[in-house]
């Protein structure tokens, strides 16, 4: 079995494709072959040493395959099911992996494997995001940042279903017109435009309730300034680096705002809490509520151009990895 691994944090090049023993699977694990590896950009975080790891370490958290073999005390699953993940463990960008059997969902025939391999991290942080951390209801206009992205585009769909108005920030036309055709309602070019002053401006002054930010430092201070008072900051991802340290009395002046820096895994910690939100992504994507768009696939070999492509902000929807 083949897969990648990292002995040293960096540049996409130390991404380095090996040979690896892969054990057979022990209690409560069954071992997935796949089909296809989803690429998040938690992948560029780990591999970079942005989010240090204990090294030599497996890269990758998503994958969607088919079961090949199980270990003791594993229930409700069976050799040949399909199956997918997405909180890891590490090592996703592989041929192969052993996984615990309560960190999977079972993947209906309706869903395909590429889509499977893209929905389970991506569409539980929209879920998280848009249904606990701030629960949107219609009515709401919220300010989603990198709305082209792959989180974006899905929590573009979700807010509109519920009833929100969704103001997306975007790099370029193309990203806007992307954007709008997945329930986008208002753009904002934010290299052209000052954010903030164009919150104000589509919110008749009073700002947004929530802000869903995952670029990180170049954003932070217009995400702030968009929000009504009492109004939540929710800072989800670093794309454009660390957000600097922030000084509280600034939540006050700016109008007593709340700021939370979740993830994923503290909202899937528990089987029975991961099972809740996947089964949620699964049901908007059966019902046609959410489209997943894979609008990059490349070879598993070629995973680190995979990732030059999503720091250069080459990319849009979801990408996969196709062994």
């Amino acid at each position: 079995m083949h897969g990648f691994r990292i002995t040293e944090p960096g540049a996409p090049d130390v991404l380095k494709w090996q040979e690896i023993d892969l054990p057979a699977p022990g209690p409560g694990e069954i071992q997935v072959r796949h089909q296809a590896c989803g690429v998040n950009y938690i992948d560029v975080y780990h591999r970079s040493g942005l989010y240090p790891l204990p090294l030599p370490t497996g890269i990758g958290l998503e994958a969607c395959g088919t079961v090949v073999a199980k270990g003791d005390n594993v229930s409700g699953i069976a050799e040949g099911d399909r199956v997918a993940y997405g909180t890891g463990p590490l090592g996703a960008y592989s041929q192969a992996a052993n996984v615990g059997a309560d960190r999977v969902i079972k993947v209906p025939d309706s869903i395909s494997d590429e889509v499977a391999a893209a929905m389970m991290l991506k569409g539980m942080t929209a879920q998280y995001l848009l249904r606990q951390t701030y629960d949107v209801k219609s009515g709401d206009t919220i300010l989603v940042h990198a709305a082209a992205g792959g989180v974006g585009l899905i929590m573009c769909q979700w807010a509109s279903h519920l009833g929100a108005t969704v103001i997306g920030t975007v790099g370029s036309d193309d990203k806007a017109a992307l954007a709008k055709s997945h329930g986008c309602h208002h753009t904002i070019l934010y290299r052209q435009e000052d954010v903030a002053a164009k919150v104000r401006e589509l919110t008749d002054g009073k700002g947004v309730p929530v802000v869903y930010d995952s670029v990180g430092k170049d954003t932070l201070d217009g995400s702030l300034d968009s929000l009504q008072p009492r109004g939540l900051m929710v800072s989800f991802g670093n794309a454009s680096g660390p957000v600097p340290p922030i000084d509280v009395g600034t939540l006050s002046q700016k109008g007593s705002l709340y700021l939370t820096r979740p993830t994923l895994f503290n909202y899937t910690f528990t089987a029975e809490d991961l099972a809740r939100t996947a089964g949620d992504v699964v049901d908007v994507i059966s019902k046609g509520i959410v489209k997943i768009d894979i609008h990059q696939r490349y070879s598993l070999k070629d995973a680190a151009q995979a990732h030059k492509d999503l720091e250069a902000r080459r990319t849009t929807g979801a990408t996969v990895l196709i062994p």
